[in-house]
């Protein structure tokens, strides 16, 4: 779950710093106190939005940080194979702008924003108070319906997606391979003449390295042999040269070392250098005796050398690349060369891929239509608590859609609102606060199938009222059982609910404005439900309303 949020410098936040906790967490306060711009804030690191429009123009950097906390072990496996270990069971997500350019890091490992948002796909879930207009959108029922059955479905869903990509590379060559007698002798000829030219030239793997470098030690032969041959001189010629120094060094200390143990020790030593000394000389001798330089040879490989760069300049940067490139093309010349059984291989290869891949939506439709009873089901199940007592829901599957990566199922969401009346597309019937209490639903229902730990409600709230609203609370509290929920609202009921409430306020320092949130205690609870219930004058009326409610509140929590 998120333990703390840290926020720097981000439009009228200078810095902030909060912990949360489990349960459900409220955060409130006035129209314009920066709700919106906390909410702003955590997309920010979660990669879903960018710095732009959030960060302060008068400030050099800004910075979004959030910790979360990893206690189960089926999660920390998927976060684990993400490459990223958690540390004492916790995950350090931060995303800071410096200069006009976003750093990210997980753990204090500077990481791709892609990491950030694969990342935090399995930490935490944001509802905007926008998003419930997706349900109008057939395109997103396909998607609820497959994270709904997600552990049945996505094995075959990745299988789909290969046989898909299978499927249009063989219609792709199919169609490419389309080509009359004409344009079929005229590829062949020229394939022909690259073919033959690669294959008269004799290539071996590796022969380029090998000439090379026979070269460079032709074309240096001179330096080669002055270097080596003042080498051997001061080693082993003359009156001075290191071998006969040595040598005349050992004798002095060999007629020494029997007077001391430790000069015996030191004369060995110098012994040893001497026999390596010798080896070097016999070995330098030898190279010596074996440096020739022939002028034909050396043409002859500068001309070979020649050729393959040439070669090369056509087909490939190494002479294994060129291989590869006269078998592939080789191949192709094979298939022209037989065209109508190479166009029949092809059109047979296409057939059982459209096949296969058709099989295997097939499966995929099963599967679909099994869940969609049971999300219809379950959904209604959850509406009925939100106050839509003859609501009701279908989730229609037809196979009419093209077939592609996804199957070929038409997914729509079906209500009917009044009894009587016929079911309808969802986008035909529902109001906003509809759509605002069915996305609700959706989401509670879909927070039993999987294991984000952190839910994120931003007034979802928005066109509800009265005893509808309390049965939204009471919906927020029993998701907040098992999972941790931040939960920013207008609304009394749900305020009332909260394990632990925020406010949020917008004060003045320095003469400009600034955000600030923190934790409230019991009796200011209280006073900012009063507030929410009677607006800018609270009476004593208010707030015993307001006492009330979470009494209220805290008595159905229990049960």
């Amino acid at each position: 779950m998120l333990l703390n949020l840290h926020v720097k410098n981000m439009a009228l936040i200078r810095e902030l710093e909060v912990d949360f906790a489990g349960g459900l967490n409220i955060l409130t306060g006035e129209t314009g106190a920066g709700k919106s711009i906390l909410i702003g804030s955590i997309n920010v690191a979660l990669g879903t939005q960018s710095f732009k429009g959030f960060a302060r123009e008068d400030a050099d950097t800004a910075l979004v940080e959030l910790v979360f906390s990893v206690e189960s072990a089926p999660l920390r496996e998927k976060i684990e194979a993400l490459g990223i270990a958690p540390e004492e069971d916790q995950v350090i997500l931060s995303r800071r702008l410096v200069n006009g350019r976003s750093i990210s890091k997980v753990n204090g490992e500077t990481v791709p924003v892609s990491v950030i948002r694969d990342l935090a796909s399995l930490l935490i879930d944001i509802h905007g108070q926008h998003e419930h207009q997706s349900l109008l959108y057939k395109k997103n029922h396909l998607r609820i319906l497959d994270e709904y059955a997600q552990e049945e479905l996505g094995s075959l869903k990745k299988q789909n997606a290969r046989l898909y990509e299978e499927y249009l590379d063989c219609k792709k060559r199919m169609e490419s391979s389309m080509l009359d007698e004409a344009a079929r002798k005229k590829e062949a000829d020229f394939l022909g003449f690259e073919v033959e030219e690669i294959r008269g030239s004799h290539l071996k793997a590796g022969e380029d390295e090998q000439l090379e470098q026979r070269y460079r030690k032709m074309a240096n032969a001179k330096k080669i042999a002055t270097a080596a041959s003042e080498a051997y001189r001061l080693t082993s010629q003359g009156q001075t040269n290191a071998a006969d120094c040595v040598s005349a060094a050992l004798q002095k200390l060999l007629g020494v070392s029997e007077y001391d143990g430790e000069m015996e020790e030191i004369s060995t030593q110098l012994s040893e250098i001497e026999n390596l000394l010798a080896d070097f000389n016999r070995s330098l001798s030898s190279y010596l005796d074996g440096l020739t330089f022939e002028e034909a040879e050396f043409e002859q490989i500068e001309k070979r050398l020649d050729q393959i760069n040439r070669l090369k300049s056509k087909y490939g940067a190494t002479v294994e690349e060129i291989l590869a490139y006269q078998e592939e093309k080789e191949k192709r010349l094979q298939e022209l060369e037989n065209y109508d059984t190479y166009l029949a291989d092809l059109e047979k290869h296409y057939h059982q891929s459209e096949a296969a891949l058709r099989q295997n939506a097939q499966k995929i439709s099963q599967i679909r239509k099994t869940y969609a009873k049971k999300l219809a089901r379950e959904i209604t199940e959850q509406l009925v608590d939100l106050n839509f007592l003859e609501t009701k829901f279908d989730v229609c599957v037809e196979p009419t859609a093209p077939l592609g990566a996804d199957g070929f199922d038409d997914v729509c969401f079906m209500i009917c609102m009044n009894p009587g009346s016929p079911m309808r597309p969802l986008a035909d019937v529902a109001s906003g606060g509809e759509l605002s209490r069915i996305m609700l639903a959706v989401k509670t229902v879909l927070a039993a199938s999987d294991d984000i730990p952190t839910l994120i409600f931003d007034e979802i709230d928005v066109g509800i009222s009265g005893r509808t609203a309390q049965k939204v609370s009471e919906k927020m509290a029993l998701i907040a059982a098992n999972r941790q929920i931040l939960c920013i609202t207008h609304l009394a009921q749900i305020a009332a609910m909260a394990d632990h409430h925020y406010g949020i306020e917008k004060t003045r320092e320095n003469d400009a404005a600034v955000t600030t949130i923190r934790e409230l205690n019991k009796e200011e609870r209280v006073q900012e439900l009063a507030r929410i219930l009677g607006g800018a004058k609270i009476t004593d009326i208010t707030l015993q309303s307001a006492r009330e409610m979470k009494e209220m509140a805290e008595a159905t929590k229990k049960y």
